[in-house]
């Protein structure tokens, strides 16, 4: 078995409307949900052996707000990646990792959790994060499998999922 974790960029500045879109940083209530959901990770018990990331700037500054005792492997691919994509990274990059963390984007982070958690497996977790994969939330999933290569569509379970609204309620959708 092999664990897979998937953290999404906090909330980025979109007053940076002079900086193109991979150089865009992260606004105020991005650093703190940031924080919040790296203590979460620290705390949550899983030792993870590799980190990647995709090198944009958010998630440049989400890393060094949740301070996770990791250092990232930069991996361009994972910029605005499709699934396909984070496959490929994820089968290239994991090497003899048990417990592979990546950090990156939306709309293919989201979509993971479709790929990756058979119909068999749908629980109340692959419920709210097939809703909406929000900034800064962190997906754990276990997946059937002794190689990083033989990752395939279906192969694994939605074990832990969290966003930082679930951790401090004023981080919840802005209204």
């Amino acid at each position: 078995m092999k664990v897979l974790g998937l953290l999404r960029h906090a909330k980025s500045d979109w007053g940076q409307s002079d900086k193109r879109d991979f150089d865009r940083g992260l606004n105020a209530r991005g650093r703190k949900g940031a924080g919040l959901i790296g203590k979460h990770i620290r705390d949550h018990g899983v030792k993870w052996d590799k980190l990647v990331a995709s090198p944009a700037e958010r998630v440049r500054i989400t890393l060094e707000e949740a301070a996770l005792d990791l250092e990232p492997e930069w991996d361009r691919r994972l910029y605005l990646a499709s699934t396909d994509t984070i496959f490929d990274v994820i089968r290239e990059d994991g090497g003899d990792a048990d417990a592979l963390l990546l950090a990156g984007h939306n709309p293919g982070f989201g979509d993971m959790v479709f790929e990756l958690v058979a119909p068999k497996n749908e629980n109340d977790l692959f419920d709210e994060a097939k809703v909406k994969f929000p900034t800064a939330a962190f997906a754990v999933f276990e997946l059937d499998i002794d190689d990083w290569e033989d990752l395939a569509e279906g192969c694994g379970k939605l074990v832990h999922f969290a966003r930082p609204r679930d951790l401090d309620p004023e981080l919840g959708p802005e209204r």
